[in-house]
């Protein structure tokens, strides 16, 4: 049996893919790049839909 990711865990390709294989200076440096990839993929809903929509997560109920 495989222990199931938070579906935040599938995200992290997402976020470092723009610092793989790259230098990067200082922590503040760090702290921009990360924190813009994540206000870009928050554009990216589908990317994270895509990602995280686990068979076992629940459901959001619409109420009638």
């Amino acid at each position: 049996m495989t222990a199931e990711l938070q579906p935040a865990e599938a995200l992290w390709a997402l976020v470092d893919e723009p610092i793989v294989n790259k230098h990067i200076g200082t922590i503040e440096e760090l702290d921009a790049v990360i924190g813009d990839r994540c206000a870009a993929l928050a554009n990216e809903r589908d990317a994270i839909k895509s990602r995280t929509n686990f068979h076992w997560w629940p459901k959001i109920a619409n109420p009638t």
